[in-house]
């Protein structure tokens, strides 16, 4: 049996309130991917959630940012989509 999940606690101050960084999150799921013989899907994950953060326009608030987590998970999907293309 194999855990993916983020190293970090629930956040129980700021459930429900849009404002939690995903990126362990989706880095997780990454991993998940990869150890599922899915390597090019979780490398098109991990690219773009690295895309997002270089290009510095959709950071969350704990990094200085004033992204949501919706703002910025829409911003790794989107990056996702456009990446998935080149494949």
């Amino acid at each position: 049996m194999f855990c993916f999940e983020a190293c970090h606690g629930s956040a129980p101050d700021i459930a429900g309130k849009n404002i939690a960084n995903p990126t362990s999150l989706l880095l997780s799921g990454a991993m998940m991917l990869r150890y599922m013989d899915l390597k090019k899907w979780g490398d098109l994950v991990e690219e773009s959630v690295r895309a997002v953060l270089t290009e510095g326009t959709c950071i969350t608030r704990d990094v200085g940012g004033t992204a949501s987590t919706d703002e910025f998970t829409d911003a790794v999907i989107t990056k996702l989509l456009e990446k998935k293309k080149e494949i």
